[in-house]
């Protein structure tokens, strides 16, 4: 028999990560079956206390990054139910279960997804959600944006040893992170997710999400993905969604890109709605557009959607859907690309 750690992760009523362990028995390291588990969901804003349980259903499991040498255990990432008479409902912050319906009528079109987050270190207040980004808090003088983006030295850089563990930890989970690197405003940071293939780029983006905040716990600082921390003309935090299809990879695909984008632009408000908290980062400054007007451009970071310069001179590729905010959920961000681009 092995024994064998289960981390399981889900979601609470609040869109928050929540987590608890779970000790199982084996017979088989390498195959067995994940079960469902409950909670209390009166305590995550999900249900009353006369019927708390909340169902827990695992959707993908990865390599435990924290108990790495000591045991055999998984990051067991969850959706989460209703039990209503035998009935599994999803619950409000269940948008996986949504996604994965139109996931299922779209699988022939192949959909690639990297999704790059963005965040901000900030400085550890007790229990309370911190405003006050690190760089601001140790350091009184703050230069102007201009020498953070992918900068180097202790005058520009602060915590790099977290940004590179987590980069580790996530490539021993198994997650598809492409690479890291230092934002345009101080301690502000990005990763990238992906390419990959369908849903589980939501997933393993949640999964980063949650390695993430572990980490930010041996440093004593907070992780924040409010998108718009620090006011103008600070950049705030980005979700931005790169997105190709089977024929947009094709010979001749950036006329279908032209298509999806057209589709695109007729749905914007729809989009908007549920692509995080925008009401500050969307102005038209600090990298990003308006968000009352939907655009598209070669090569500019300033548009709704940025076609790369190598994709028109491909004719074929991907392109990036910057509107997406950093707090965003993936599941409603590609679900909608999903929906209006193909179905």
């Amino acid at each position: 028999m092995y024994t064998v750690i289960l981390e399981y992760i889900w979601l609470d009523g609040h869109g928050e990560l929540r987590s608890k362990y779970k000790t199982v028995y084996v017979e088989d390291a390498n195959h067995f079956e994940l079960e469902q588990w409950n909670y209390d969901g009166s305590s995550t804003y999900q249900a009353e206390t006369g019927n708390s349980e909340i169902i827990l259903n695992p959707v993908q499991r990865y390599k435990n990054p924290f108990f790495e040498g000591s045991c055999l255990s998984y990051l067991v990432l969850c959706d989460t139910y209703h039990n209503l008479n035998g009935v599994l409902v999803p619950t409000e912050s269940n948008y996986r279960s949504a996604a994965s319906e139109v996931f299922d009528k779209t699988y022939h079109t192949m959909p690639w997804f990297g999704i790059e987050q963005e965040y901000f270190m900030m400085a550890q207040q007790g229990t309370s959600t911190s405003s006050t980004p690190l760089f601001f808090k140790r350091h009184a003088l703050v230069e102007p944006q201009g020498n953070y983006y992918c900068g180097v030295g202790n005058q520009h850089i602060l915590y790099r040893q977290l940004a590179e563990k987590h980069y580790l930890h996530c490539l021993y989970a198994g997650l598809k992170i492409s690479g890291i690197n230092a934002e345009v405003a101080p301690n502000q940071w990005e990763y990238q997710i992906g390419p990959v293939l369908g849903i589980e780029a939501a997933d393993q983006l949640w999964v980063s999400r949650y390695i993430l905040h572990k980490l930010s716990e041996e440093c004593n600082i907070n992780i924040s993905f409010k998108p718009k921390p620090v006011k103008s003309p600070w950049n705030g935090s980005g979700l931005h969604t790169n997105f190709s299809t089977v024929e947009t990879r094709a010979a001749g695909g950036l006329e279908k890109m032209h298509e999806y984008i057209r589709k695109l632009e007729s749905a914007h408000r729809e989009h908007i709605a549920v692509y995080g908290d925008n009401s500050e980062r969307l102005s038209g400054e600090c990298e990003t557009s308006d968000i009352s007007r939907f655009s598209c451009g070669y090569g500019n970071r300033g548009c709704s959607i940025r076609i790369p310069t190598l994709a028109l001179q491909d004719k074929r590729g991907y392109f990036e859907d910057r509107r997406p905010a950093s707090d965003a959920d993936p599941y409603r961000v590609i679900g909608a690309l999903m929906a209006t681009c193909c179905l």
